[in-house]
């Protein structure tokens, strides 16, 4: 592992809320070798990011929170799609100003019960005034239209995901990282708790490699620590 890999590791365990000694448990370290680490990421975070962009707006699916555990909070409003909705499948779109009348935007798509962030786009982007239709296309999937959201949801959504798929062994989509800067950092221990009712549940998708994907959780977790749909 490289330096680089273990700061982002870290940084992906510490966003999750977790201590030092759990980073250092987790990764087989010594706690002296991860405490540094750990204070020079909370330096990096109290200095803020250096000319972020302005938040053009942030939206989320509806039925983002289903069957997860969510400490309510001011503004992470969600709605119930019904009994037949899909679980356990967010998207999160983040759109920041750019130059004149552009903006640049990203989007997550996060399975919220085992493997975090599954794929991203962006940064996409385009005149401002395209992004309303863009939002429309980007969750039109979903039976209700976006949610708008605050982007503090988006971070422990995202963010959340990723940290808890890192414990269960899985890396975020390889293209997570040119996107992960319109979320801002997770400077608090996340308010959601993944996994299907706290329990991890693997429900493979079309693009997966199930057999690989099992024995990692099974070499992480025990094979009685998860659940799989078939």
């Amino acid at each position: 592992m490289t330096d680089a890999q273990l700061v982002e590791d870290i940084r992906r365990l510490r966003a999750g809320g977790a201590t030092p000694k759990d980073i250092a448990r987790a990764l087989g370290l010594r706690p002296a070798v991860v405490a540094p680490i750990v204070r020079q990421i909370a330096a990096e975070q109290d200095r803020g990011p250096i000319g972020e962009p302005e938040l053009a707006g942030c939206w989320v699916s509806p039925g983002w929170s289903r069957e997860l555990l969510v400490v309510a909070r001011e503004g992470w409003d969600d709605v119930d799609l019904g009994p037949g909705a899909p679980a356990g499948i967010a998207l999160a779109l983040v759109a920041r100003v750019g130059r004149g009348d552009r903006v640049s935007v990203c989007g997550y798509l996060v399975d919220t019960f085992c493997l975090g962030v599954k794929g991203v786009i962006g940064p996409e982007r385009m005149r401002d005034r395209d992004l309303p239709a863009f939002v429309r296309a980007y969750f039109m999937a979903f039976p209700a239209p976006a949610l708008k959201a605050p982007i503090e949801l988006a971070r422990h959504l995202v963010l959340g995901a990723v940290a808890f798929a890192s414990g269960l062994g899985f890396a975020p989509h390889p293209d997570f990282e040119a996107a992960r800067r319109h979320l801002g950092e997770l400077d608090e221990p996340c308010e959601i708790t993944f996994g299907r009712d706290g329990r991890p549940l693997y429900v493979p998708g079309p693009h997966d490699d199930p057999i690989a994907i099992l024995a990692t959780l099974r070499d992480t977790i025990g094979g009685d620590g998860f659940a799989f749909a078939a």
